[in-house]
């Protein structure tokens, strides 16, 4: 994004003065921004009416009174194309183009498309084929159809890639502050992050939410997201779309162990964001972030007045890695003074109903509670319906509870057993000071223990370095494929540190002598590129003892060979000496998902390595302290840590071992396809490779 379309985006997102080009519904639209209090200039552009629903019109582009700062668009696709000419000619800050059309409706849009970013040049552009931008900061609805959503100091900012979705978040009854929600549509110009980049400007966006299908710019979404870690901004994805791409496909068994939705895992993991399953989880979390007041840690001191919402809140509390700090002598004996004897004085709290109503009591209870040194504190709190009158004594509760945060400096939220008993009214005035409210304690403790999470994640993150690394976004490689043999993915390897066994490169006339030189016992292997699973075809012989063993060997492995791959010549071998029993087997590879990023995947290895499917995955470029960390968070690293009395693995070597693969890996980015270290022996003094694969593209030079 250049500096003239960032600095066009900015008018955009926060104007001066708006622009409707089209009919009836953008008299409408008008309508709604001056009524929702947008306080510039508006216009209707519109060449066959002097007027539309008692709104004047201008009737060309040319004759506006300056360039605006941003312009809602709703014709056609091709008067489209107009439209944003004319607008980038008198220096229109952006445009959000409203028609379908282009790129998703195949060759021909996609050329309609390219026109259409040629005609704005510089003038910053949303879309085509999107609904527009909500901008509540400002009161301007960029938008065709009505919205829910009202003017905030602060809050949240959300992009989609489904208008749709955005029009229903707007109406759900969940309070959620908006300043920003976007539909990207096709990014022809501007994307997910191109507008995460320039938000991230805005001091009064306290956290963004992503709803995707995919992401078109892998390497600037890294850009903004780091941004966002470094300024404590957390960012919320909701992905749809998941899938896994077919290992069938591929010769290494890394493809079996990520598919494509693992490594938007890799790229959330490495950039601190937070990934959620549904829409519910979505809302509640932003709303969790939306204060900007985020937890400094994981702990909790939580207030019920029943013993079952008590229950709830300790089970869901374990269950999101929050914990409950126990009440001090103090605590407890100041509490019993205010609260009936039967009362449990434990955290969580029931503080029972017994002081409902009681204005001194609560305020006594409140304050004790939260004397401690606990990260945040929660009340669980239903409103009955309005109907029963009952509700003033839920007010004095909110209400002391939300002064007793302030006296003691505390964080916090309120939530509700059940998400509809707590009332708009109630969820305002909690987020109007600054606290989050919550609907479903289920969802509650959900959403602040992500939170909570992140607050300790990026820390760790912003220390291990691997966040500024922007990951390789590799193109997609023409031509044929180059598979290198076993002798020679060892070789290339070998070069980067990587550790293999004392080998000799053979033939069957050679093997005797050779083997004698190297010494036994001793692996032999066929060497040849069209054998990339050399153990199914029964071209593998390990821990052969003698020269008698070797030449059976050899002949059994000549027919198994002409049997099981009749076109795959018998002609080099493998001498390799035979490794000691390993504390444990890891698979390393490599896995390119083009457009996106070079994997590199640590995983349990061997023969079970598709059955444990035991994996993580890392995008490249990596780190040493991010490599220990993805070994360390392996299902199967006891193995490593001296498991039944066994010796302790060298996690030092292991770590250089794995870091030899990813420089390989990095050093041949545009031309690696995929590679297969399987396995790699890890042993108490060093590591060992016994077995590599690498596929490379067309092109490759060596």
């Amino acid at each position: 994004m250049s500096q003239a379309i960032r600095d066009n985006l900015k008018r955009l997102l926060a104007p001066r003065h708006l622009a409707f080009v089209g009919g009836r519904s953008m008299a409408r639209a008008l309508r709604r921004c001056a009524d929702g209090g947008f306080a510039g200039q508006l216009w209707l552009v519109n060449p066959q009416h002097d007027s539309l629903d008692g709104i004047p019109c201008v009737r060309r582009i040319a004759d506006l009174p300056c360039g605006p700062d941003a312009v809602f668009i709703a014709t056609h696709r091709e008067l489209t194309l107009t439209c944003v000419a004319e607008l980038a000619a008198i220096g229109t800050g952006g445009a959000i183009c409203y028609a379908s059309g282009f790129a998703e409706a195949g060759a021909g849009g996609a050329a309609l498309q390219q026109q259409l970013l040629n005609a704005a040049g510089d003038m910053a552009l949303l879309g085509p084929n999107c609904y527009g931008l909500l901008d509540y900061l400002h009161s301007s609805a960029l938008w065709p159809v009505a919205h829910g959503g009202k003017t905030v100091e602060k809050g949240v900012a959300v992009l989609t890639q489904s208008g749709n979705f955005a029009y229903n978040l707007s109406m759900s009854d969940r309070s959620l502050p908006v300043a920003y929600m976007a539909s990207v549509g096709n990014q022809a110009q501007l994307g997910v992050a191109e507008l995460m980049d320039v938000l991230l400007d805005e001091p009064r966006v306290t956290a963004i939410g992503l709803h995707l299908e995919g992401l078109k710019n892998v390497p600037g979404f890294a850009r903004a997201a780091h941004k966002a870690l470094e300024k404590g901004i957390p960012i919320i994805v909701l992905k749809t779309g998941v899938s896994q791409i077919g290992a069938e496909l591929a010769l290494s068994h890394t493809s079996s162990l990520s598919g494509s939705d693992a490594l938007y895992d890799s790229l959330f993991a490495r950039l601190g964001v937070i990934r959620v399953s549904g829409p519910v989880s979505f809302v509640e979390t932003l709303k969790a972030a939306a204060c900007g007041n985020l937890p400094g840690g994981n702990s909790l001191i939580a207030l019920a007045c029943s013993g079952g919402d008590a229950g709830l809140i300790a089970d869901y509390a374990e269950r999101n890695h929050l914990t409950l700090p126990k009440l001090d002598n103090d605590q407890r004996s100041d509490l019993a003074q205010v609260l009936p004897s039967y009362a449990n004085l434990v955290n969580p709290l029931d503080f029972t109903t017994a002081i409902w109503g009681d204005r001194e009591a609560l305020k006594r209870m409140l304050d004790t509670a939260l004397r401690t040194d606990a990260d945040a504190a929660m009340l669980v709190l239903d409103y009955p319906a309005e109907f029963t009158g009952e509700r003033k004594e839920c007010d004095l509760l909110l209400e002391l509870f939300c002064g007793a945060l302030s006296r003691h400096g505390k964080t916090g939220f309120v939530t509700s057993a059940f998400p509809e008993l707590l009332p708009r009214h109630a969820r305002e005035h909690l987020h109007a000071q600054g606290i989050a409210a919550l609907q479903g304690v289920e969802d509650a403790l959900a959403a602040w223990g992500r939170i909570a999470d992140y607050q300790n994640n990026r820390r760790v993150l912003l220390e291990r370095g691997e966040s500024v690394l922007e990951p390789f976004c590799p193109k997609i490689l023409g031509g044929q494929a180059l598979a290198l043999d076993e002798w020679a993915s060892k070789q290339a390897l070998r070069a980067f540190g990587l550790s293999t066994p004392a080998a000799v490169l053979s033939t069957p006339g050679r093997a005797i002598a050779d083997a004698k030189r190297l010494g036994y016992p001793l692996v032999l292997k066929a060497v040849s590129a069209d054998l990339p699973h050399k153990t199914e075809a029964g071209a593998v012989a390990l821990n052969l003892q003698d020269g008698f063993a070797l030449t059976a060997a050899l002949e059994h492995m000549r027919r198994n060979i002409a049997e099981h791959a009749p076109g795959v010549l018998f002609e080099q071998l493998l001498l390799e000496s035979m490794a000691a029993p390993p504390l444990a087997e890891l698979i390393v590879g490599i896995k390119r998902e083009n457009d996106f990023g070079l994997a590199l995947v640590i995983g349990a290895g061997g023969i079970l390595v598709e059955l444990l499917k035991d994996s993580r995955s890392l995008l490249l470029p990596t780190t040493d302290a991010a490599i220990r960390n993805a070994v360390l968070s392996l299902r199967s690293v006891a193995l490593l840590q001296g498991f039944r009395g066994r010796e302790v693995a060298d996690m030092d070597a292991l770590v250089a071992a794995i870091r030899a693969v990813a420089d390989y890996a990095c050093a041949h980015a545009e031309q690696l396809l995929e590679l297969d270290v399987n396995p790699l022996l890890v042993n108490a003094r060093g590591v060992t490779a016994v077995d590599a694969l690498i596929r490379l593209g067309d092109g490759y030079a060596g």
